[in-house]
């Protein structure tokens, strides 16, 4: 409502405002309007401020812990790993337990996420070693020599035996470690249980050990203490009261940020301590939310983000699920109060309301002084007109009958012209006397016309700045760049949110579209514009422009307004574009891997259809390499100066593999296998193959060479038909079947150190351009007497 509408609405009515308070009155209105508005939409933004800076670091808190239980998970089970392909190798011996000693006591020495690794047997023997928190090293071991008891030894720096600490009943066959991993028939998980020394949450990695006939010699397995994720949650520190917890299916806790112990002491011994009964009132209660809604904590697969009530106050949450692929279930969730991120809105609220209040009582004070200070002299004026209404034209006009000083010029001038007007008044008195009646109703119908024409003046006004704060608020809120632009490329109408790209305070109407963007595509896009006009059609196409100190994408819409002018709608996409980017660049990395697995027409079929893929054929060379003299030189280096070299070696393989266009199928150990004519069918596959390796024994001999160890490389060849594909859901690789992949397996293992033996089938397809030594017939396992044939070299002439 207008001041003048409102001066009406109280002129008509019985009530009657004073001048005063219809000088204060607007101003008071505004400012308080102003400063309330102001303080409402500063609180809100905070809020959603609030809301996205917790859902990120949420996100970022969750990554990083799980690549810390990645870590943590991982580490054992290579190190179980590791000896287990010692074992296998022969380099380590499970019946000799004073080797097992030195070999477990150097393990505990290379890092501290291992320190305790032990070995216990079907027969009930046991040994390990373990680095005590003092820094100190002490060996435990149940064999034929300790009676049925657990014996513990302190070690000294070397390993070496020391002092006894005593004897205890023990043994391993009935321990829950033991006990999983013998069930289960492969690397796996404990279940979670409190340590008896010291007392403390763990978890035992495990993996069972079997001979060649698949029976079960014993289990290997580390201990890992669940303390170690609980300081981590605590130095993450992530808000004033937030907490970050990690708890099983079953709801008990495995770790957690809260100080408090994850075990419980009872009459009956120690208990897990469930999430739902944590001395946390945030973790609690946080557990109970999940329960709530999702009705058990078995059904959580994804990552969750969402709010929920506690106290009154707002708590934002996220759950999100951590396995390993060996059994490892766990749910991890962040739990954090809105209050330590409202704290200083809630502050800034405050202020504004003070801000407000101050501001009110300024505003009320200094309206009341400039209303006093211009209404004390209206007042005389209006008490002297009163008077000359009255027919007193001799009243005085303030103390005189001159008109009183007054430091306001307009309050003056009128005061002069009262007194004027008095004196006129007085001489015509008696003419106006007689034309009263006539200018009374030409003046009060006048009066009428003009307060008609003022009403829809004022009507018209209010409805134009309504219409104007509308579509000035409405353009305001626009995040798209809009332009009108001629036939010329120049500017007629400023976009809406100049900002965002240039100075905004810069005048742009009339500029051409190459000066307002500063950039070589203008040309290209004035072809856009005069493109637009042509066809009567929108024109869309992206670009980027350098803003600040990056770049920014836009989509741009050119539509025809008129016959020579166009507007332009562009919006920001660089979010877009910068998803596009990264998906793309995973896109080429997953389809990077999976060609390094599987051959490129077994990964497009598997694409495709994910059932079993088979394919028979009929003729396919095969070789199978052993590498001699390995086993011996493994005893004298440690399992990772072992892998290394094993890579080294088979890395040259893997070149000379693609060097001749043959498909690698797999390595055991030290074994090698190779295949030629699949899945791709080749007729020159045998003479690639023979051709590799020969070539694989000039790669041993440079290592014998530079090593200055005995290497050699027994290799086995065969021809024949084969199946090949992939079978299973997980983990998938490419491997073959048939009598052919025995037979050539048999060629490798029945020859001799640095000789290339193949079969004669093989040697009926190679004889013609390859030199062959003939062995004879020998006894082939499961085949019976079979005639081969040693590879010597390539014939003269043939490449």
């Amino acid at each position: 409502m207008s001041f003048n509408r409102l001066t009406n609405y109280f002129s008509q009515g019985s009530q009657k405002l004073p001048l005063r308070l219809l000088l204060v009155i607007p101003f008071v209105v505004q400012i308080v309007a102003a400063v309330g508005l102001t303080g409402w939409l500063s609180f809100r933004n905070g809020q959603k401020a609030v809301n996205d800076l917790a859902n990120q670091l949420m996100g970022e808190v969750a990554t990083r812990v799980e690549d810390r239980v990645g870590v943590f998970a991982d580490t054992p089970h290579l190190f179980l790993q590791i000896n287990e392909v010692a074992i296998r190798t022969g380099s380590l011996d499970l019946a000799d337990f004073s080797m097992l000693e030195r070999y477990f006591w150097h393990q505990t020495q290379l890092s501290a996420a291992v320190p305790y690794i032990y070995f216990g047997n079907q027969q009930g023997e046991f040994i390990g070693v373990r680095q005590e928190t003092d820094g100190t090293t002490t060996l435990r071991i149940r064999d034929s020599s300790t009676a049925g008891l657990r014996k513990m030894y302190r070690l000294d720096l070397l390993g070496n035996r020391g002092d006894s600490l005593g004897t205890e009943q023990y043994d391993p066959r009935h321990r829950p470690w033991y006990k999983t991993a013998a069930e289960a028939g492969e690397p796996t998980w404990s279940p979670i249980y409190v340590f008896a020394s010291p007392q403390s949450l763990g978890i035992t990695p495990a993996m069972p050990i079997y001979n060649e006939n698949g029976e079960l010699l014993g289990v290997l397995a580390t201990d890992l203490t669940l303390s170690e994720i609980s300081d981590f949650l605590r130095n993450l520190k992530i808000t004033r009261s937030g907490h970050i917890f990690i708890i099983e299916r079953s709801g008990e806790i495995v770790a957690s940020s809260a100080i408090e112990p994850p075990f419980v002491t009872t009459e009956t011994g120690e208990e897990r301590r469930s999430a739902i009964a944590s001395s946390e009132p945030l973790i609690r209660e946080a557990t109970r939310d999940l329960l709530t809604r999702f009705g058990s904590l078995e059904e959580i697969e994804a990552k969750h983000q969402f709010t929920f009530e506690f106290n009154d106050k707002r708590q934002f949450l996220q759950v999100s699920s951590i396995r390993d692929g060996r059994g490892l279930d766990w749910l991890m969730v962040v739990a954090i109060p809105e209050a330590d991120f409202m704290g200083q809105i809630d502050a800034n609220t405050r202020t504004t309301i003070l801000l407000c209040c101050g501001a009110l009582g300024v505003a009320t004070l200094v309206g009341l002084m400039t209303s006093r200070w211009i209404g004390k002299p209206i007042l005389q004026l209006s008490e002297a007109s009163g008077a000359i209404a009255s027919g007193q034209l001799d009243r005085e006009v303030g103390a005189g009958w001159k008109p009183a000083p007054t430091p306001i010029k307009e309050l003056e001038v009128l005061a002069n012209s009262f007194y004027q007007m008095a004196e006129q008044l007085r001489s015509s008195f008696e003419q106006l006397e007689q034309h009263s009646r006539t200018q009374e109703q030409k003046v009060e119908r006048r009066t009428q016309e003009l307060q008609q024409e003022i009403r829809e003046r004022e009507l018209l006004e209010e409805k134009l700045h309504t219409s104007e704060s509308k579509m000035r608020a409405f353009f305001e809120a626009m995040t798209d760049i809009v332009l009108v632009l001629d036939d010329q490329g120049s500017i007629e109408v400023a976009p809406t949110n100049p900002a965002s790209l240039y100075e905004p305070d810069s005048d742009i109407i009339g500029l051409t579209i190459e000066q307002f963007f500063i950039d070589e595509k203008a040309d290209s896009w004035l072809g856009h514009i005069r493109r637009a006009l042509d066809t009567k059609q929108t024109i869309t196409f992206d670009y980027s422009l350098p803003v600040g100190n990056r770049e920014v994408w836009f989509a741009a819409r050119i539509s025809p307004m008129s016959e020579n002018s166009v507007i332009w709608v562009a919006r920001d996409i660089s979010d877009r574009k910068q998803t596009e980017l990264a998906l793309r660049i995973a896109q080429q990395k997953s389809e990077g891997l999976l060609l390094n697995i599987l051959p490129k027409p077994i990964a497009d079929q598997l694409k495709q259809d994910t059932n079993a893929i088979a394919d028979h054929f009929d003729n396919v060379t095969i070789l199978f390499s052993d590498i001699v003299g390995f086993t011996p030189l493994s005893a004298r280096m440690s399992p990772i100066e072992l892998v290394n070299l094993l890579n080294q070696m088979f890395s040259q393989f893997d070149r000379l593999a693609e060097k001749h266009g043959l498909e690698k199928i797999k390595t055991i150990g030290d074994a090698y296998m190779v295949a030629g004519g699949l899945p791709v069918p080749r007729t020159d596959h045998a003479e690639a193959v023979a051709a590799m390796a020969l070539e694989m024994q000039e790669v041993m001999k440079q290592f014998e060479a530079d090593m200055n160890e005995p290497f050699q490389i027994r290799i086995g060849i065969n021809t024949g038909p084969v199946v090949a594909g992939v079978i299973g859901i997980k983990k998938f690789i490419y491997d073959l079947w048939g009598d052919t992949v025995n037979v050539a397996s048999r060629m490798e293992s029945s020859g001799v150190p640095g000789n290339i033996q193949v079969s004669s089938t093989t040697y009926e397809m190679l004889k013609d351009k390859f030199l062959f030594e003939e062995r004879g017939a020998i006894a082939v396992k499961g085949k019976g007497e079979m005639i081969t044939y040693w590879l010597i070299g390539k014939q003269r002439g043939t490449c």
